[in-house]
């Protein structure tokens, strides 16, 4: 089984928190959006590729488990794998990490669809990139 890919790292602070003391539902999901992005280009949909060839992605679903509160000061990592690579989806999780106390914090899962950014709609993957997401399935 491939280990899943270390595409965040970060802290929480004290402007992600709400009035009751932890980490706001909106920053889980920015630090999960930066995490896509490095995923995104490990698997080969680079920015530089998606602009050059007039490609996007474009997400169509997300599922979010908050397992453990973070606090501000929290040092958080995520992980993140494959779990379906279609011609024209993907599926995949993230897993963030309360990096002191080793500890999984949250959990999404994403559906995202490739587009043709120029038509406007759904279009296959590149073989080469559907094969490095498949190779990231456990």
């Amino acid at each position: 089984m491939p280990d899943p890919l270390l595409t965040y790292r970060g802290t929480v602070y004290p402007w992600h928190c709400d009035h009751m003391g932890h980490m706001n539902v909106m920053w889980y999901v920015g630090k999960f959006g930066e995490a896509t992005w490095h995923f995104f280009n490990a698997i080969g949909l680079s920015p530089t590729y998606l602009r050059n060839a007039n490609r996007g992605m474009a997400a169509v679903d997300q599922q979010i488990t908050y397992v453990r509160e973070l606090y501000a000061g929290s040092i958080v990592s995520i992980y993140s794998r494959e779990t379906e690579a279609k011609p024209k989806r993907l599926v995949f999780i993230h897993e963030m990490m309360n990096d002191e106390i080793h500890e999984v914090a949250a959990r999404t899962t994403l559906t995202g669809v490739h587009l043709d950014t120029v038509a406007r709609k759904s279009c296959p993957v590149e073989e080469h990139i559907i094969r490095a997401a498949q190779s990231l399935v456990p």
